[in-house]
């Protein structure tokens, strides 16, 4: 099936023809026609798969320009938002349509300046939209399409009570809800019941990890982790490195620890970076003034970054879905990725986790020639299970 044939307006298909795409992804070629008939769409979401063309295309063919805001999108990260806005930009280059894109980290001037020229698609985020609101400068009274995007995400980030809020904002007889989340906890499951009419179920994507992508996990005592990190460096051919840490203060030790040792084109990324810089570390590693991005899971999800050619987990992360979010930065459009998680004795529990949740065994592999501590992690067998005595129950037997 060809984009021509999915009933999109002839303004979005010049511009997907500009951009020289030809043919529907799965979602595409699925959803693509759902949220032109109108109903409320829920889907599991996974990054790679084309999701954000199989709303926003659909919705600039099906609204007229009004310049006032009809269609917003929620995202719970700054990059997300400002990657989102950019679509609707391109697909909607030549329409009239204008678009906003509201997040915080930044003054509310040039926003606001969006909204009063007439916006009609709204990208934002929770606390900076509601914050417009509260301002004065958000309406929701025509709002015909709400987009609630990596909503798990949110209500990882404690978004939920705003997004409750926003969703209330929003007419509901008029309103087209699309809701994409890559897990269904218990509490995304209310909150979809709550939120959606008679929806329409989609897999957007399995959660698989590429096929194209390398594994290893790299045992090391936790003194050494450090050392260890530096000589995977040194020892392995990477075109360009995204390195995950948990915290904050971890990317920020990292960082400094590389530029310590010579790494020079190291860049940073986390929530307490401003926004600008955020921007300009993404940018440079996107255009290769960058090898190194060391980063929290801000750049996990969503994120359009392509030829990555490893990921590194400076610990195994503690929520396994997370691993398939950092390593799916690399392996991307067939090309060949590797993944490396440096794991320590008291992670054995969260590697455990990851395994199952991929449902593969992760090599354990040794770095030759570096000189390792002694870990219970590196002998070739596993340790056998201490027997211990049974506990007496008090009672002695006559």
């Amino acid at each position: 099936m060809s984009f021509a044939e999915l009933g999109l307006s002839e303004g979005v298909l010049k511009a997907i023809e500009e951009s020289g795409y030809t043919n529907p992804t799965p979602i595409q070629e699925q959803g693509i026609p759902l949220v032109l008939e109108g109903r409320d769409v829920i889907g599991a979401s996974q990054t790679g798969t084309g999701k954000t063309a199989a709303f926003a295309l659909p919705i600039l063919s099906k609204l007229k320009p009004m310049g006032t805001p009809q269609c917003l999108v929620l995202e719970p990260t700054r990059e997300l938002a400002h990657q989102v806005s950019e679509s609707f930009e391109h697909y909607g280059k030549h329409t009239d349509f204008g678009v906003a894109l509201l997040h915080g980290g930044v003054g509310y001037g040039k926003q606001v300046d969006q909204l009063e020229r007439g916006a009609d698609v709204v990208v934002a985020t929770p606390g900076r939209l509601i914050d417009l609101f509260y301002r004065g400068s958000m309406r929701f009274g025509e709002m015909k399409v709400l987009v609630l995007d990596e909503v798990d995400r949110m209500l990882d980030m404690g978004f939920l009570p705003d997004v409750r809020k926003i969703v209330n904002l929003c007419p509901w007889e008029a309103r087209q809800t699309l809701f994409f989340s890559a897990t269904m906890p218990p509490a995304i499951q209310t909150f979809a019941q709550w939120c959606l009419k008679d929806p329409v179920e989609v897999e957007i994507a399995r959660r698989e990890v590429p096929s194209t992508v390398t594994h290893a996990f790299y045992p090391v005592s936790m003194n050494q982790r450090d050392e260890l990190l530096l000589s995977l460096l040194e020892k392995t051919d990477f075109h360009s490195v995204m390195i995950f840490t948990r915290t904050r203060k971890e990317a920020d030790s990292v960082s400094g620890l590389l530029k310590q040792e010579g790494h020079g084109k190291v860049a940073v990324m986390h929530s307490d970076i401003k926004q600008s810089d955020r921007m300009k570390a993404l940018k440079g590693f996107k255009e290769g003034s960058y090898e190194v991005l060391v980063a929290t899971d801000v750049a996990a999800r969503g994120i359009d970054i392509s030829n990555v050619s490893h990921v590194i987990n400076y610990r195994v992360p503690e929520n396994a879905e997370d691993y398939v979010h950092r390593i799916g930065r690399t392996g991307r459009a067939e090309q060949e990725g590797d993944a490396f998680t440096l794991l320590t004795a008291d992670e054995l529990d969260f590697a455990t986790s990851v395994e199952r949740f991929i449902d593969r065994k992760i090599e354990r592999k040794k770095l030759d020639e570096f000189d390792y501590a002694y870990t219970a992690l590196l002998d070739d067998k596993p340790a056998k299970p201490i027997r211990r005595p049974r506990r007496s129950s008090g009672r002695r037997r006559k």
